[in-house]
């Protein structure tokens, strides 16, 4: 019994042609295939025949298509067979040869020196006055913080200065009163008196 895949993998590299169920034929190198028979094919050529409307067979012409590398959907696939044998590696190697030359391989950079182990610019971390707060304001304080309202604020407790009370706060000074003699709502309307 043949080892799995066994015909198909003897192909790999082989010239294969292809006809796909629109009757175009697919001619390229067998790379790859799938338990669905899906199909790479590398180098691929596309034929087709077309037949111009309302003409003869005898009018037909074929159309010759370069694609490359070409993955056919093995759903589609109507025939494969070979075309040819496999390009030998070992010819195409040695005639794409190119001398060795007295070049040396090194890492590069972009024209700045480092220092070993710093890290580049840009890549060491936050940079004063862009994207938060400042250092001093990170660092943890040495003892709880207060509970208290911030500095500058009245403490709880304590009434809150003029003109900010709760409720309507009355009319700033010369300010004329509202026409039509509108008046503040009264002072239970806007919750417990504070």
């Amino acid at each position: 019994m043949a080892k799995k895949g066994g015909k198909m993998a003897q192909l790999i590299n082989y010239q294969m042609k292809v006809t796909i169920q629109d009757t175009r034929v697919i001619i390229g190198r067998f790379m790859a295939f799938d338990k669905h028979m899906n199909i790479v094919l590398g180098d691929a050529i596309e034929y087709r025949k077309i037949i111009p409307r309302g003409k003869s067979k005898r009018d037909e012409r074929d159309e010759k298509r370069v694609l490359g590398l070409v993955v056919l959907r093995g759903e589609c696939i109507v025939s494969i067979s070979v075309e040819g044998p496999p390009l030998n590696q070992n010819k195409a190697k040695k005639s794409i040869s190119v001398p060795a030359g007295p070049g040396v391989a090194t890492a590069v950079g972009r024209g700045v020196a480092m220092a070993p182990g710093q890290a580049p610019a840009g890549l060491s971390g936050p940079v004063r006055g862009v994207g938060g707060p400042a250092p001093a304001q990170m660092a943890p304080m040495g003892r709880a913080a207060p509970s208290g309202p911030p500095p500058g604020f009245p403490g709880m407790g304590q009434p809150p200065p003029p003109g900010m009370g709760r409720g309507f706060p009355g009319l700033p000074p010369g300010m004329p009163p509202p026409p039509g003699g509108m008046m503040p709502p009264p002072g239970g309307m806007f919750g417990p008196p504070g």
